[in-house]
């Protein structure tokens, strides 16, 4: 028996915490669930070692992840199975014989042991919380408490791919600033560590005063040979205490929250967010979910820390007995555009219609930033590289030009 630390929600949608005894994470993640408690991680707990043979390390390390695009194709498939009356067994062993990823057949694979078991589809999927999120599995328990599991399987793909969309069209329009970023650090490392020093022998022989840009580019250029492996060492360390910082909760959610601020990107980050907030919200709500429970699973999906405590914070006011309306105005987050829209869905009670075209008009203003991210970057690149060329020019060819003065002159 191993230790395993884990986190959970409650029926209510609170956050718990513990360190439970189990065989394995999926055993944990059974006694979870017998608790009431959706399993949201579980992880080995520190101190312990792992063991494991050589070949099964071995194995674990080299073994393939279940990526996003799987899920959405088990989704979709799944569904159209059980629309066609195939029977969850025959469908689920049909899908573990098609996979083509390792670690997704062999998560098909416990599922239906799981099923053939006697345990429910949900709590069968809940053993692989780092497959299938709290919000997914809660979906698809609504799907079995209502007898529409091939309907939530297909409203669960439209969201996996309208989030992989998000992703590839951010992915797609941060390749070229990227690239020109990477380059014009190369290219400074290369003028600065190769260039420049050649140019530092011709100037020593000039007998003269150089010009303060100069001497600048030549003074940086010793620096960085001279330093470079403790430059490196210094961009390694600030890295990883980086990633130590984002690593807790309160970093990650200080960076998050930086990150909204930040111009040109903050805004897109900002309305991608919403726009998985209010979809997934949409979806809850239109599925039969409860309110306090759809605005938890809607925190889940939104991939910010401080934006998702603003949606627990809005739970939390409506658990009081807050309309949605009203919790939604205290966060002092949404636009007056959508909480006008919001507004009018409680009036008219068809919150969830309105917050599906809260969701796509966000989407459509993220296709908009995408589609120009490129316009908005390229003058700040150019006006970075104008400067960059500029330093240099003034550096190297002032003094030349002023030798030529000098040798005219004679």
């Amino acid at each position: 028996m191993a230790n395993f630390a884990y986190k959970g929600r409650d029926a209510a949608g609170k956050l718990v915490e513990g360190v439970l005894d189990g065989a394995s994470a999926g055993s944990v993640a059974d006694i979870l669930l017998g608790r009431g408690l959706t399993p949201i991680s579980i992880q080995p707990a520190r101190g312990k070692a792992v063991k494991a043979g050589g070949g099964d390390l071995a194995l674990a390390l080299f073994k393939p992840r279940v990526e996003h695009v799987d899920i959405l194709l088990f989704s979709r498939q799944i569904h159209t199975l059980l629309k066609a009356g195939v029977p969850i067994m025959r469908a689920l062993s049909g899908l573990q014989e098609s996979a083509t990823n390792p670690s997704m057949k062999d998560v098909i694979r416990d599922v239906r042991e799981s099923l053939e078991a006697g345990r429910e589809l949900s709590v069968s999927l809940a053993r692989h919380p780092k497959v299938f999120t709290p919000f997914y599995i809660s979906m698809v328990r609504v799907g079995e408490a209502t007898g529409l599991l091939d309907e939530i399987f297909l409203r669960l793909f439209e969201h996996l791919e309208f989030e992989r969309y998000m992703r590839e069209q951010v992915k797609s329009a941060l390749r070229y600033p990227m690239f020109v970023v990477l380059a014009m650090a190369a290219a400074i490392v290369v003028v600065n560590i190769f260039v420049i020093p050649a140019f530092a022998k011709v100037f020593q022989g000039f007998g003269a005063e150089l010009p303060i840009m100069t001497r600048l580019l030549l003074g940086f250029s010793d620096f960085m040979v001279n330093w470079w492996p403790t430059m490196l060492g210094g961009v390694i360390v600030a890295a990883f205490a980086f990633r130590s910082w984002v690593g807790t909760r309160q970093g990650r959610m200080q960076w998050e929250a930086l990150a909204l601020r930040m111009p040109i990107a903050g805004k897109i980050v900002s309305k991608a967010a919403m726009a998985r907030f209010a979809r997934s919200f949409a979806l809850s709500t239109r599925s039969g979910v409860p309110v306090m429970q759809a605005l938890s699973n809607s925190a889940q999906t939104v991939e910010n820390s401080y934006i998702a405590a603003k949606i627990e914070g809005m739970r939390d006011n409506v658990e009081r007995g807050e309309s949605v309306l009203r919790a939604a105005i205290g966060t002092a987050f949404f636009t007056p555009v959508v909480l006008q829209m919001v507004a009018v869905g409680e009036e008219s009670g068809a919150l969830d219609d309105m917050m599906e075209e809260i969701g796509q008009m966000y989407q459509k203003e993220v296709e908009y930033e995408l589609k120009t991210l490129g316009q908005q970057i390229e003058p700040i690149l150019i006006v970075c590289l104008g400067a960059l060329v500029l330093v240099l020019a003034l550096g190297i060819f002032l003094p030349m030009w002023d030798l030529g003065k000098v040798a005219i002159k004679r």
